[in-house]
């Protein structure tokens, strides 16, 4: 019997909130924020509404050990802020590098986290990676700026398809070479 390597996720912290690996007790917090139209709508991946058992197998999937992605939990609890006011995560690419991609809850926009989260990982750089990707639907430019903001260049367009839009939208992409 073949030893896995278990992929270890760091904890990330900075005087608002910790970027921790997600926990199991996540799952209701997700499932509210992320059931909210709004938030969906600037996903690509969360549908709306979210059909039965979706949060649980995403939240199995960022603890398995064998995940191509990790997720962490934008944690404010350390400034008396909710124990989870977001989501930031790393998709493993080839030739060492990632894909970037958020959310934040409702209560907790136009406050900067979006920024801060993403800088707070591009600094910490915990996949050792030398290119970070990210990509925004064109009609969602608060992420662009956060983008912008933590030094992302624009690359180009393209298009992704939005589950809780059910079609294709245009998005933005940029880089950050680290």
């Amino acid at each position: 019997m073949e030893m896995g390597k278990i992929a270890v996720q760091p904890t990330v912290e900075t005087d608002r909130f910790v970027l921790r690996p997600l926990r199991k007790s996540d799952m209701g917090l997700i499932e509210l924020y992320g059931g909210d139209r709004r938030l969906a709508r600037m996903t690509t991946s969360i549908p709306h509404p979210i059909p039965p058992g979706m949060t649980e197998a995403f939240v199995t999937r960022a603890l398995a050990d064998d995940r191509d992605e990790d997720v962490w939990a934008m944690d404010g609890t350390l400034s008396d802020g909710t124990e989870l006011m977001g989501v930031i995560s790393l998709t493993r690419l080839d030739r060492d590098q990632s894909e970037v991609g958020y959310w934040v809850a409702p209560p907790d926009w136009n406050t900067g986290l979006a920024s801060d989260a993403v800088q707070a990982l591009v600094e910490a750089n915990p996949l050792k990676n030398k290119t970070m990707f990210a990509s925004v639907f064109q009609d969602n430019p608060a992420s662009a700026r956060v983008l912008t903001h933590c030094g992302f260049e624009y690359l180009g367009d393209a298009e992704s398809f939005s589950l809780a839009r059910d079609t294709t939208v245009p998005t933005w992409t940029y880089l950050r070479k680290l």
